[in-house]
């Protein structure tokens, strides 16, 4: 039977840096064939990554890049398992120079590495000549400012890559599922027309894209739902057939688990609808899947439908929000709770007698903060235990970026003006990014493969067709 592999070596930009090492271990051991993802954005990713490529224009891609590939690189080219990644975010043709700076250095001159763009469409695509998403309806985004445009694509264009013989395909905002239907469909030969075949491509990649979620990330509760050795979680692979066979499973050296209960669990993970989880290339339907439990951490699912693509493409677009201050306290031993709610009310009365323009509340961490309200209205009714310490954050929202600074800055004020036992004071200022989503027909999205040798990319200066 022909199986091929496919691995995740990272499930959003802040994964541990080390998890695709022993996935790689993984995949030279089998010797079959077999290909790496890393899947880095999320939707406010990409909008980061522009701010960054406004500061300097050679950033904008995945910061991490270079640490999750170094280790993994030189075993792909070696072992011919092509590395996949939307670690190209807001600029993926410096990505791809960064790529190429590293083969060399590393010896590997001949390294092909493909830089695939078109998704940024900030510039190219009116977005108020665009359908809204039907989520997104009730946003108000009359004074709003463009930051990024950017559409999911899908798996063709990271195909042709392959086709080109790369080692390394560098994305921007590709769909998650993409980064795993590419490989296969390579491999395979898969028409973009075999919506079934497709299908079991986009359960592979919607099981696999958040790295350990399927592994027992996420999943472990300690005492509720252990898993071994969390330290050291393993990083999922796919084991899937030419006939659409699939096996979730994980490296042998690794902890975690892969059981019913994880797969159930990421399975549907973000799916609104189980019988239209709709992607770029195929519209997926697991109303009528199965899973077995086949081995230790080996999980076969059978039974994912497809139906054909949607004739649009999300678009997401992020916008200049306002602005977030954040500043926390802490306070300790012996009537610390009293002091905590008294710290809490004098920074709403400071707010209040300064005038600041700003939407403002204060948790007590260790008391109320995950549920309460902007009110506080659960810290103030509590009447449970004396907790030992309490860490106090006032967060405050507004377009006024002095008064957002200002309003943080009183928490640093409690060190002298506080209660007694005040300490650790900390505050920052951060913008917030607004997103909304649209649909464009996928025409008016082309994308572009480039293929070049390491040897030859590093020093280009840009990627022209």
């Amino acid at each position: 039977m022909d199986t091929f592999l496919v691995g995740n070596g990272g499930g959003f930009s802040g994964d541990r840096v080390d998890a695709p090492i022993p996935v790689m271990r993984s995949l030279v051991a089998r010797g079959l064939p077999a290909a790496l993802f890393f899947e880095t954005l999320g939707e406010r990713t990409v909008a980061l990554a522009q701010l960054e490529r406004r500061r300097d224009p050679e950033l904008g891609y995945e910061p991490m890049l270079e640490r999750l590939l170094e280790p993994v690189l030189r075993d792909a080219v070696t072992h011919r398992i092509p590395i996949l990644g939307n670690f190209g975010a807001a600029n993926p043709p410096a990505a791809g120079r960064l790529v190429a700076r590293l083969a060399m250095r590393l010896g590997l001159p001949e390294c092909r590495i493909a830089v695939v763009t078109g998704d940024d469409v900030t510039t190219s695509i009116a977005l108020d000549q665009l359908p809204v998403h039907e989520a997104d309806d009730s946003l108000d985004m009359k004074s709003a400012r463009l930051v990024s445009a950017n559409a999911y694509i899908g798996a063709e264009p990271l195909v042709e890559a392959l086709r080109q013989g790369a080692d390394v395909v560098v994305a921007g905002r590709t769909s998650d599922p993409a980064l795993a239907i590419a490989p296969l469909a390579h491999h395979f030969g898969w028409d973009f027309g075999d919506w079934e075949r497709l299908a079991v491509g986009a359960a592979c990649g919607h099981l696999l894209e958040c790295g350990s979620q399927v592994t027992g990330g996420v999943f472990w509760d300690p005492g509720c739902k252990d898993i071994p050795d969390p330290w050291n979680i393993g990083f999922p692979i796919a084991e899937v057939s030419a006939e659409g066979g699939l096996v979730i499973t994980k490296p042998e050296d690794t902890g975690g688990v892969v059981d019913l209960r994880t797969v159930k669990e990421q399975l549907l993970y973000e799916l609104h609808d189980p019988a239209r989880y709709v992607t770029p290339d195929v519209v997926l339907d697991i109303t009528g899947c199965a899973a077995e439990q086949v081995g230790k951490d080996r999980v076969a699912l059978r039974g994912m439908r497809g139906h054909s693509r949607p004739d649009t493409l999300k678009v997401t677009a992020c916008f200049e929000g306002t602005w977030l201050g954040e500043g926390e306290v802490s306070v300790a031993g012996p009537n610390a709770l009293a002091r905590a709610k008294a710290t809490a009310e004098v920074l709403h009365r400071r707010l209040a007698m300064r005038g600041l323009p700003v939407r403002a509340r204060v948790d007590l961490i260790g008391v109320a903060s995950v549920h309460d309200s902007d009110d506080g209205a659960l810290w103030r009714g509590y009447q449970g235990p004396e907790p030992p310490e309490v860490r106090i954050r006032l967060a405050a929202e507004g377009s006024d970026r002095d008064a957002v600074d200002q309003a943080a800055r009183e928490v640093l004020a409690l060190l002298c003006c506080g209660t007694a036992g005040t300490g650790g004071a900390r505050w920052r200022l951060t913008p917030r990014i607004l997103t909304r989503s649209y649909l464009v027909l996928r025409e008016r999205v082309p994308t572009h493969v480039v293929v070049k040798a390491a040897r030859e990319m590093a020093t280009a200066t840009s990627l022209a067709r």
